[in-house]
């Protein structure tokens, strides 16, 4: 499977590389797009979860790495949700 990496900059400036076992992230996310951050982590765990069940299509078992990354996102986003204006950036694809 052709995984990837996407970079995102959260509402404090802060920038991180995102792990997805799967291209399809892309179907969720648009490079230079802001995303209010309940509409990202929403995004952000149907992109992942479904990456994560291709792998298990594929290969028998789900993709660890996805979920530990959705949790990982989950966990950074969750101070800024009673932020009404923070957006979350996709600054880039890289596969």
């Amino acid at each position: 499977m052709p995984e990837m990496t996407f970079r995102v900059r959260w509402p404090d400036g802060k920038e991180t590389d995102c792990y997805s076992p799967s291209l399809v992230i892309r179907d969720h996310f648009t490079t230079g797009q802001d995303y209010p951050v309940r509409e990202f982590l929403e995004k952000a765990d149907t992109a992942l979860t479904d990456a994560s069940e291709r792998v298990r299509a594929r290969y028998g078992f789900p993709c660890s790495r996805a979920l530990g990354q959705l949790q990982a996102i989950r966990q950074t986003g969750a101070p800024f949700l009673n932020q009404s204006d923070a957006q979350v950036r996709i600054l880039s694809f890289r596969y």
